[in-house]
């Protein structure tokens, strides 16, 4: 067993024995059928903290010849499958964690070499009577291996991005690319590998690396297809996992969720986990990294970017176009290049049925707020924010003329003069007034009522809080929209809800652009 080649099952065996572990074996079953198959070149990529290093323990630990993994294996999902003993341990498996090794080398620019040299002594080691050198490239080594064994490998490579996030320099970097390009670029040594799995924050560059790795199938945060339920932990585990630890399983999806792909609801792990563990909800997938993140991308300040971050902070989606970006650091030329960029990182969430993208939860919205409040550019979206607590509490005391004046103050915000009118920047200005409700309520636009749609439904987690219909007029009067709920029997779509009702009517007057409220309370 090495460091390098066949390190066995140690890290997976950890893995399996903490107090809070998902079954997420049946991984392998799609890994599986890419073994010495057409599409045996993989790349998954998907946010940091969403078991990434994890998968990579746990193929190691399948497909590793320097381990006996049946035991560590029989009591999950996978073992049950018809072909699980084919391929158990029968790999020689190389794995490298890209990240490690770049931060962990103090001289950098001899990365690749060091790199390359003790892989391929280990290689030497394990295979004494193949007639091997030390100062053969790994590609070289493994063909050697294959020609005169016939033995393959696999290859798993955690954070296979690093150089390219790193933005290292152009030597090392060419040197990356000679690397990868020996491996996964030719033609005869193709048949010694069995598998390639990389994985990484960003998917395949599409620039100076594509032609080294554009014979690998891509699976990622945009659409991971078959891997989908793999990207995190899904919404039915982590219910399984409230249920069994006494946890708010409603409060831990506003908390976590917002990742969907393929039919599942996909929740961040770490911040799972971490919840669990200490029986609170918090942000802990923030305390991991940075915002800066973000505002480092809001800084470059694209045509559209800030109108687009304040909808989304008011809980809306916006269009993106994900085709454009070249999945590097240098790539930033447009408003949807940096969306991309955040999305691939988890600070956005993509739906790729209507190719839009919002904020996904209470935790990473926070991160959002963090990385505006500093930004002289969003100073008065960092004022909405801290004022809707107050807001929400007026709205509650039924203070009409409080609602009025924090939309004349939001809706200038959210919109341009050009489309200022435009009823979707009413609503809008209605989503980012009550920024604060988005922790308490699920906010539905357009819900189906009793003989209508209702503009805005605000329906409250908790009991105590009561639920809201909010009715805009344009040019009429507040007490209008009131009547509207009323006739219309807006409250009908609440029939499951107990408690007291709040209507909120809002008028705005397009000449003079400002805001009327009135608001009544009904018990049900």
């Amino acid at each position: 067993m090495g460091i390098y080649l066949n390190p066995g099952n140690v890290n997976f065996k950890e893995i399996v024995s903490a107090d809070i572990y998902v079954d997420k074996t049946m991984m392998i079953d799609v890994t599986n059928r890419f073994i010495d198959k057409g599409k045996k070149y993989v790349c998954f990529s998907r946010p940091r903290r969403f078991g990434k290093t994890f998968a990579g323990n746990m193929l190691c630990a399948y497909y590793s010849k320097g381990c006996d993994s049946s035991e560590l294996f029989a009591g999950f999902k996978i073992a049950k499958t018809a072909g699980f003993a084919a391929k158990l341990n029968r790999y020689n498996v190389i794995k490298i964690d890209m990240n490690s090794e770049y931060q962990n080398t103090l001289d950098k620019d001899k990365l690749m070499k060091r790199l390359n040299r003790e892989i391929v002594r280990e290689i030497v080691e394990a295979f004494p009577n193949v007639r091997l050198e030390e100062d053969d490239s790994l590609a070289q080594s493994i063909l050697r291996v294959y020609s005169a064994t016939g033995e393959t490998f696999v290859i798993l490579m955690d954070e296979y991005d690093v150089l390219v996030r790193e933005q290292v320099n152009p030597d090392l970097f060419a040197e990356y690319l000679s690397f990868m390009n020996g491996l996964f670029k030719s033609d005869t040594l193709r048949p010694a590998i069995s598998l390639a799995y990389l994985t990484g924050i960003l998917p395949v560059v599409r620039d100076k690396v594509q032609s080294k790795l554009n014979n690998f199938e891509e699976y990622t945060i945009l659409d991971a297809e078959d891997l989908a339920e793999f990207v995190g932990f899904t919404g039915e585990e982590v219910e399984s996992l409230c249920n069994a630890n006494g946890i708010d399983f409603d409060e831990c999806r506003l908390w976590y969720d917002g990742y969907r792909q393929h039919g599942f609801e996909i929740y961040n792990p770490e911040s799972v986990v971490k919840s669990l563990r200490k029986k609170v909800f918090g942000s802990y997938w923030g305390q991991t990294s940075t915002y800066e993140a973000i505002t480092d991308r809001i800084r470059q300040n694209f045509v559209g970017t800030k109108e687009a971050v304040i909808r989304m902070l008011a809980g809306e989606e916006v269009d993106v176009n994900v085709t454009r970006f070249m999945n590097t650091m240098t790539s930033f030329h447009t408003k949807d290049d940096l969306l991309t960029y955040l999305i691939h990182l988890g600070y956005l969430a993509y739906n790729f049925e209507e190719g839009t993208c919002r904020i996904p939860n209470k935790e990473v919205r926070q991160e959002w707020f963090n990385a505006i409040e500093t930004e002289d550019e969003y100073a008065v979206t960092t004022q909405i924010i801290q004022s809707s607590k107050e807001l929400l509490s007026e709205t509650w005391a039924g203070n009409g003329e409080a609602v009025a004046k924090a939309l004349d103050i939001s809706h200038i915000h959210v919109t341009s003069n050009r489309s200022y009118n435009n009823e979707d920047a009413l609503q809008s200005a209605i989503y980012l007034a009550y920024i604060y409700a988005l922790n308490r309520y699920s906010v539905i636009k357009e819900m189906t009522t009793g003989k209508g749609f209702a503009d805005v439904v605000f329906v409250p987690y908790k009991e105590n809080d009561p639920a809201m219909i909010i009715e805009l007029k344009r040019n009429s009067c507040a007490e209008s929209a009131l009547q509207q709920i009323s006739e219309k029997r807006y409250f009908d779509s609440l029939s499951h809800y107990q408690g007291r009702i709040l209507f909120v009517g809002i008028n705005y007057d397009e000449k003079n652009k400002t805001h009327s409220c009135l608001i009544e309370k009904f018990e049900k």
